[in-house]
């Protein structure tokens, strides 16, 4: 039958990209959701890392579909930074995790 050789010649790609799916695309997907939660639940006074590892508080948070934020990192010093560039987000009242400090 000509029809079940070509079907045995697919199932394996289909198998790989079954595997993919669930070990790589899937994961991918749910830390995107995770991440955006965490962009859309920001507030001001909350502590944020961003990519580039400068560390600080949210002193604004304008509207929504703002893709910029105002952060503070030292006294009278602030920088506007790109939402999606924020890598962890600590609430206000949550200290720094020392298992990850040195």
């Amino acid at each position: 039958m000509p029809g079940m050789d070509s079907l045995t010649a697919i199932a394996p790609f289909i198998f790989i990209f079954g595997i993919m799916y669930f070990l790589y695309l899937r994961p991918q997907q749910q830390r995107m959701k995770q991440h955006k939660a965490m962009i859309d639940n920001l507030r001001r006074g909350d502590t944020v890392v961003t990519a580039g590892g400068v560390v600080g508080r949210v002193a604004k948070v304008p509207q929504s579909d703002d893709p910029e934020i105002t952060v503070e990192i030292a006294d009278n010093v602030q920088i506007r930074v790109i939402k999606s560039t924020l890598s962890e987000v600590r609430a206000k009242s949550q200290p720094v995790d020392t298992a990850k400090v040195g």
